[in-house]
């Protein structure tokens, strides 16, 4: 390969890093992808978190517009990539493993990057340029990994409860059916790995399907804690470094 061609440098704390020129992530997710091989399995793979992370952080440059932070290009630039993140786009670009050091800085820089270099394209420049948007001082401005990602996690549970309970819902209906279906049919109930008291195939059934319906009411009551979030919070929930 010719690196001139195939990739852009960028520069941290650390030095220069080479990154693929058409990655839209930056030097901190190179780092993160060579530091932390471990599973092997990218956060991409799990796709409601990628979309939580952008509703946070389209919030997050929402917010900060408003208190005359960030100006109004930024924010929209912000939000525009934001939006194509949620409506599934770039998704891959999400490269770190699902494990990593530091609490899930890893993953938050991931976001950052991501949606930084699509706004920098969005307002015109190159992605890179961070002179004119930075992945920490305007995409995580106000926001800590600690504040963040917690967020974020608790907003991916949150869109996956109704198609988890939608899936439960059917099983549940499903039982119910063969329950009615074998209602006539006997068979042994079992304890200790032997025959007990005799039951019908039915009731079994009916029995698995009562047994759905309320996890299905606990997974509702639990869907209901996770909106409580402590965006704003930044590093150790007292607030510090927000404006």
């Amino acid at each position: 390969m010719n690196n001139t061609t195939d990739y852009r440098l960028e520069h941290d704390l650390l030095g220069d890093e080479e990154v693929p020129i058409d990655a839209y992530y930056g030097i901190q997710t190179q780092r993160a992808v060579q530091n932390f091989q471990i599973t092997g399995v990218p956060i991409s793979h799990h796709p409601q978190l990628i979309i939580a992370l952008a509703f946070v952080k389209q919030a997050c440059a929402k917010a900060n517009t408003e208190l005359g932070l960030l100006s109004q290009a930024k924010c929209q630039a912000i939000c525009a990539a934001c939006h194509e993140i949620i409506a599934g786009e770039w998704h891959e670009h999400f490269v770190v493993d699902l494990i990593q050091g530091g609490a899930g800085t890893s993953t938050n820089m991931n976001a950052n990057e991501v949606i930084t270099n699509r706004a920098l394209e969005i307002m015109g420049h190159q992605k890179g340029e961070y002179q004119f948007l930075h992945p920490n001082n305007d995409v995580n401005m106000s926001q800590s990994t600690n504040d963040v990602y917690p967020t974020a996690a608790r907003l991916a549970i949150i869109l996956g409860d109704d198609p988890l309970i939608m899936a439960v819902t059917e099983l549940q209906l499903s039982l119910e059916e063969k329950g009615r279906e074998f209602s006539d049919i006997l068979k042994m109930g079992r304890t200790q790995l032997q025959d007990a008291v005799p039951m019908t195939l039915g009731q079994e059934f009916s029995g698995w399907a009562y047994t759905l319906g309320e996890d299905i009411a606990r997974m509702n009551e639990m869907a209901n804690l996770f909106k409580e979030v402590n965006l704003g919070g930044t590093a150790i929930g007292t607030g510090i470094n927000t404006h």
